[in-house]
């Protein structure tokens, strides 16, 4: 399974991105939070989704499923659902969850996703929601995905885990988590109930590992990073390594 990292940023976009990385990639200059599995599934399309996609050269006739982890506008834009709709060879489903107040839209097949309940996509690959920790009327919730016995939270937007989520990724041995890291390396937030900070991730490892949701040999990556809340990136990057962690970038592909 393998994941291009879209996007990495939480709403507080760089002004960079308007004028000298309008048409590239850059690690301090980041765009609405989004991702690519596999070539075919997008999570999230929400702001920046066509500039990302036009940058990383991504073929959006292969994709034939969008997952969205909540209905806020940095993540999920029905301009861009519709773009890519446009785009695919093939029917595009739409992956919400079931109680997501979204109207019908042409061309897309929408599929309510019932909180813990694991859904076939095809190929091999499963998709779990589990309800998230953020503002409850963007119908949150964190992905699972699992293709060929490698599994794959993506966790953002959404602080710490909710009990029910908590004890769904018991012992599931993570082979990737990606986790949010709105929230920059420092104590006192007032965004800790739906926002993680770099303590605050310190403090849920252990637990986590002790759990079995996460291992030794799990790789774990930092997104969803507010840039107004952190230290550019490469500074970040040192941060967090001796905590056995590391920062997604824009751009960044991952393979499990």
């Amino acid at each position: 399974m393998e994941i291009l990292f879209l996007g990495t940023c939480a709403c507080d976009y760089s002004p960079k991105l308007k004028d000298q990385f309008k048409d590239k990639f850059d690690f301090d200059a980041r765009r609405s939070s989004s991702a690519l599995i596999n070539e075919n599934i997008v999570i999230d399309c929400g702001d920046h989704f066509q500039d990302e996609a036009r940058i990383a050269g991504v073929d959006l006739s292969k994709v034939t499923d969008i997952l969205i982890t909540h209905l806020h506008g940095d993540h999920f834009r029905v301009k861009n659902v519709e773009y890519i709709a446009s785009k695919a060879k093939r029917g595009v489903r739409l992956w919400v969850r079931e109680d997501a107040r979204l109207d019908e839209i042409e061309g897309v097949e929408i599929m309510r996703m019932k909180d813990g309940v694991t859904y076939d996509m095809g190929g091999n690959v499963s998709v779990t929601g589990l309800k998230a920790n953020h503002d409850e009327i963007a119908f949150p919730q964190h992905l699972v995905l699992e293709q060929d016995g490698k599994k794959l939270l993506y966790a953002l937007d959404g602080a710490w885990f909710l009990h029910s989520t908590y004890y769904w990724l018991k012992n599931k041995n993570l082979d990737l988590a990606v986790l949010d890291a709105t929230c920059g390396d420092y104590v006192g937030d007032y965004r800790m109930g739906e926002h993680n900070s770099i303590p605050m991730i310190r403090l849920m490892l252990p637990s986590l590992k002790k759990w079995g949701t996460v291992n030794d040999d799990t790789k774990i990556y930092l997104s969803h990073l507010a840039p107004s809340l952190h230290k550019p990136h490469a500074e970040t990057a040192a941060i967090v390594e001796k905590d056995g962690l590391k920062v997604a970038y824009d751009g960044l592909k991952v393979s499990i």
